[in-house]
């Protein structure tokens, strides 16, 4: 493990050398990639330099337990002991920073929701969980902008779909991916009964241009006249777009924007996501060993949650874990749920590279 970490170091220190020349700074797209590349690098360099300052501390003490002096031989084993302990979570730590990292976990990410089975309840529902992903982004300090949605009539969505901007994004939401079940009383109910409904959320990676290569005529690429909701905000020009991809017949439309070129720029956005998604799936499945280590099967048809809101209950149902605090998830504070996810999937992980 720690020749792999004194490389890592040696590829830091590379790094901070080159960071400091004129030309890498003048190649903006260079420095970037750089810059990434050395903050990424950084967690492991700084738990690798913090260990080996307690080594050196421990050497030192070990150095006392010949001293004639028994009262000083007490405290070097005292020392010993305390070091000790201050050790083996760094160890953890860095056996966890250097599992194999998703190429992925850097990147913004496109949260699409949907209303499954439930109807309006289901839309409703839809609406409350693209409030809590908007509310927890402003807590991380991420930024959001919706790239296109379809309201009900009493303010749920069919369909919403966000992008998500900011600092390691994918990596937490990347856990939403799957079936969302809520349980409650609607409004609409006057017997008071609870009806049981579903949402699907897709978590996407953001796509770069250098991930997904599209040629133009494999698009078909339609403009029509936005419709709006109960007559009103309707458009009279043609500035909807409806992006289709001939070979996989993938079918993006926006219609949020009034300028066809911003709805089109938001349509080619989904759709490179949504082919990288493509891509990744055809990958994972062939190889299914790896997705064994993942929480879940990563499955969109798979039932991931539940929202029992009667018990103010939140179930995640891949790594059993019941929480109380559904008002507190669901105004935002995601991460009393992605954490143990997170926690959950790094010891898997740990367990499978040890060949556990």
């Amino acid at each position: 493990m720690f020749s792999k970490i004194q490389e890592i170091e040696q590829r830091y220190l590379e790094l901070e050398e080159e960071l400091g020349r004129p030309e890498v700074i003048r190649d903006q797209e260079r420095y970037r990639r750089r810059v990434r590349e050395h903050s990424m690098l950084r967690p492991i360099v700084s738990a690798y330099r913090e260990y080996l300052s307690l080594q050196e501390e421990m050497d030192e003490s070990r150095s006392l337990l010949e001293d004639a002096d028994p009262e000083i031989r007490k405290l070097a084993r005292e020392e010993i002991d305390r070091l000790r302990a201050a050790m083996q979570p760094l160890e953890k730590e860095l056996k966890i920073l250097l599992l194999p990292k998703d190429p992925n976990d850097e990147k913004n990410t496109l949260l699409e929701i949907r209303a499954g089975t439930g109807g309006e309840e289901a839309a409703l529902f839809a609406a409350d969980l693209f409030r809590m992903y908007g509310r927890y982004a402003e807590m991380k300090g991420w930024k959001t902008e919706i790239l296109s949605r379809h309201v009900t009539g009493i303010g749920g969505f069919k369909e919403i779909i966000l992008l998500v901007e900011g600092e390691r994004v994918y990596s937490r939401l990347k856990f939403e991916s799957g079936v969302h079940r809520v349980q409650r009383v609607p409004e609409t109910e006057a017997q008071g009964r609870i009806h049981t409904s579903a949402v699907t959320v897709a978590v996407l990676p953001e796509a770069e241009e250098v991930d997904v290569q599209v040629a133009p005529e494999e698009l078909r690429i339609d403009v029509f006249r936005a419709s709006g909701h109960g007559g009103q905000h309707v458009n009279t020009t043609d500035s909807a777009v409806r992006i289709t991809h001939l070979p996989t017949g993938l079918v993006v439309t926006c219609q949020d924007e009034k300028s066809q070129h911003k709805n089109k720029a938001k349509a080619m956005k989904v759709l490179l996501s949504r082919l990288l998604d493509l891509q990744e799936a055809e990958q994972h499945s062939k190889i299914s060993a790896e997705r064994r280590n993942q929480v879940g099967t990563g499955d969109r048809s798979e039932r991931i949650r539940t929202y029992n809101f009667p018990q103010g209950r939140v179930t995640d149902h891949r790594i059993g874990l019941t929480l109380y605090k559904l008002e507190q998830i669901i105004q935002g504070d995601l991460d009393l749920v992605i954490d143990p996810l997170i926690t959950h999937f790094q010891a898997e992980a740990l367990k499978a590279s040890a060949g556990g």
